[in-house]
């Protein structure tokens, strides 16, 4: 199962997720996107539930030699979450993430005064929160915003996505009242495999979409 774009995976997303409204399982939902790519996602599953659309920007950490290679996540001004056992595998202490950590803190502060324009973050407590990205590999960073959304006290946390692997969507078990995915791959490797139009999306497309919604 391969799609198109995320548009494609959004519009098939909302599908499911309609249906788990139907069944009374969606009390006053609000829509939370992983930017960059969540957002195309979320915004037909938005629409689908008449939601409130908004971003929890989430910061992959990777190793300091090579930063493709995550080794935790980190939301808003929560404590990172980190891989302890990748950490001892590579021979990497938390002192040596230090630099890493800043460095991201700092993009995921820009990413939240960009996105946000002045608007305060949405009120979580006692709602559904549906939070959205365009796939889940493994799993770092939906852990590290399903837990942001924890702590706000929300009513449930459902994580949604269009395709998953399947160790990924093992682990946000044990942090989200529900994970909803469309497709779990034996063979995953990559979210992008899954999709026949994967480009980058810019800061500019999640303000367009953004703003197109409200």
């Amino acid at each position: 199962m391969r799609f198109r774009d995320r548009r494609h995976a959004g519009e098939a997303l909302a599908e499911a997720l309609r249906a788990r409204r139907n069944e009374g399982a969606l009390t006053d939902p609000v829509v939370l996107a992983l930017p960059r790519g969540g957002v195309a996602v979320a915004r037909e599953v938005a629409a689908a539930l008449h939601a409130p659309l908004d971003v929890l920007v989430v910061r992959k950490i990777g190793a300091p030699f090579q930063e493709e290679l995550g080794v935790g996540a980190m939301a808003g001004d929560e404590v990172p979450l980190l891989d302890h056992d990748i950490l001892r595998h590579l021979g990497i202490d938390e002192a040596a993430l230090a630099p890493v950590i800043e460095r991201e803190r700092v993009e995921l502060r820009r990413r939240e005064r960009l996105y946000r324009q002045g608007r305060p973050a949405p009120g979580l407590r006692g709602r559904t929160v549906i939070v959205v990205d365009d796939g889940l590999a493994t799993g770092s960073t939906a852990r590290a915003a399903v837990r942001a959304v924890r702590r706000q006290d929300p009513a449930r946390v459902l994580l949604a996505a269009p395709v998953c692997s399947r160790e990924g969507a093992e682990l946000l078990r044990a942090e989200a009242d529900e994970v909803i995915c469309l497709h779990r791959p034996a063979a995953f490797r990559a979210v992008g495999l899954w999709y026949e139009d994967f480009d980058q999306l810019t800061d500019q497309d999640v303000l367009e979409a953004l703003h197109a919604w409200r």
